[in-house]
């Protein structure tokens, strides 16, 4: 009677102990990196990076999207476009209840030069009303939180595809913010540029996944670019202006290495021209969404880099004169700091 009470409270301890640690790696956060079979660029990287030692199968989500286990990184592969899946975060907290902490997606990059590139960018349609169709995924007035990790990355990406003889042929840069899908975590894209020739290059899809290996610390070494509020320089620069690749903001970023927030560039700032006018123009004189689209670039990336001073970093000769003041204007009201170059070292 006593041995059989013995092993019966042994196996109930011993049950508890296993719900214990089942529930403790439910509750650990995970990283998203999400592919698409419908992508070159995509599937590329996603057959590089998942022959790398340490992959193991994971559930089905729903709808047939496979996943794939490393360490605290979840791999998701789908057949549907990559701007079409909206909320692979929360349907994947739901399905497995591990939190997400962040998502990072493969994709190509797509450009009228058709030149090759490798880029990184936030995602978002901060300027779109409601109403309007968002022409790549997403939802009106909506913007991801920007991961933290995408001014690191860039430097590392900078540091791999030298190594793989990449530059000067590829150009490494950021793009501005733009499209979608949703999601509600820090989220990045990362893409291969510019035509079929390229987002099929193994060197480049070789590239791409050694930045998520490294980028991620899955090869032993120490992540790249996790935030702390604490760090030395906890500047964050929301770039505001300029065209699509962002070159002003990216002088500064390649300059001083600071963290990198939302990039809205022109189009992202719908503004209506008042027309002549012999007195001053007030920002609230100018029509259109650029209002909203800022205040919706500052907060979601004050979402992503908890505690962190974000400093609004004007393209100043992309806007002219009226444009400048009235944004200068609405920054001052909303509280938000606008840094100078100099500001983000």
């Amino acid at each position: 009677m006593w041995r059989t009470t013995t092993i019966g409270s042994f196996n109930a301890k011993l049950y508890s102990a296993k719900k214990f640690e089942l529930r403790k790696l439910a509750e650990k956060m995970v990283k998203l990196v999400v592919a698409t079979t419908t992508d070159p660029a995509s599937t590329g990287p996603a057959k590089e990076l998942l022959a790398m030692p340490g992959w193991q199968p994971g559930p089905t989500l729903d709808q047939g999207i496979r996943s794939y286990s490393n360490d605290d990184v979840r791999f998701l592969e789908h057949d549907k476009g990559i701007v079409e899946e909206d909320d692979l975060d929360q349907r994947w907290e739901n399905a497995t209840g591990q939190p997400v902490d962040e998502v990072i997606f493969l994709s190509k990059h797509t450009a009228v030069s058709n030149l090759p590139a490798l880029t990184i960018h936030p995602i978002g349609v901060p300027h779109l009303k409601e109403g309007d169709v968002p022409p790549q995924g997403g939802r009106p007035g909506w913007a991801a939180p920007p991961n933290p990790r995408m001014g690191p990355w860039m430097t590392l990406l900078n540091k791999i595809a030298e190594s793989h003889n990449l530059v000067p042929e590829f150009e490494i840069t950021f793009e501005a913010t733009h499209h979608g899908p949703v999601t509600t975590k820090p989220t990045m894209f990362v893409e291969i540029g510019s035509t079929e020739e390229y987002w099929k290059r193994q060197d480049a899809a070789r590239v791409v996944a050694l930045l998520v290996w490294e980028g991620l610390g899955l090869g032993g070494g120490l992540p790249v670019g996790n935030w702390s509020s604490a760090s030395a320089n906890n500047k964050v620069l929301l770039g505001i202006g300029g065209g699509h690749y962002v070159p002003r903001h990216m002088d500064v970023i390649k300059k001083d290495g600071c963290w990198v927030g939302q990039l809205l560039s022109g189009y992202s700032l719908p503004m209506e021209d008042p027309g002549p006018s012999k007195g001053k123009v007030s920002a609230q004189d100018i029509a259109g969404t650029w209002r909203d689209s800022i205040r919706a670039a500052y907060d979601t990336t004050k979402t992503g880099f908890p505690g962190g001073e974000i400093l609004a970093h004007l393209d100043q000769k992309s806007f002219k004169g009226w444009q400048k003041n009235a944004i200068t204007e609405f920054l001052v009201a909303q509280d938000i700091k606008i840094g100078k170059p100099g500001d983000f070292r």
